[in-house]
């Protein structure tokens, strides 16, 4: 017997519902999940020595000069009087991860596991 085309689209419909209850259930169990994680950094210091590793890093491999510079060409390309602090951000942010050494990356999220790993155990 074959069944009636609404039949059909109702369980696609259910289906598509059932995915999206599973997807923001993950998504709201991931914004928890960061949210302790973030508060364990800042209770123990954590965060602060990650972030002064990561400023140190930085600094010594160059991206800071290198976004300098970036930050400069951008002025001179629109003109001082035609730039914004939202058009330096826009246009500085993607241009800053991108210039973000792999290693230095490979090395805060070592840290950062580290970290996560020592305080499953505790």
């Amino acid at each position: 017997m074959i069944e009636p085309v609404c039949c059909v689209a109702d369980r696609r419909r259910e289906k598509v519902h059932q995915n999206i209850k599973m997807d923001l259930s993950w998504k709201v169990k991931d914004v928890q999940m960061r949210a302790v994680i973030n508060q364990k950094l800042i209770e123990t210091g954590e965060k602060e020595r990650l972030k002064e590793l990561l400023r140190n890093k930085l600094i010594e491999c160059g991206w800071r000069d290198q976004l300098k510079a970036h930050c400069k060409d951008v002025v001179r390309r629109k003109g001082i009087e035609h730039v914004t602090v939202d058009d330096l951000v826009a246009e500085l942010t993607p241009k800053g991860r991108e210039l973000v050494p792999d290693d230095v990356k490979k090395e805060l999220l070592q840290r950062i596991k580290a970290f996560l790993a020592q305080q499953a155990s505790i």
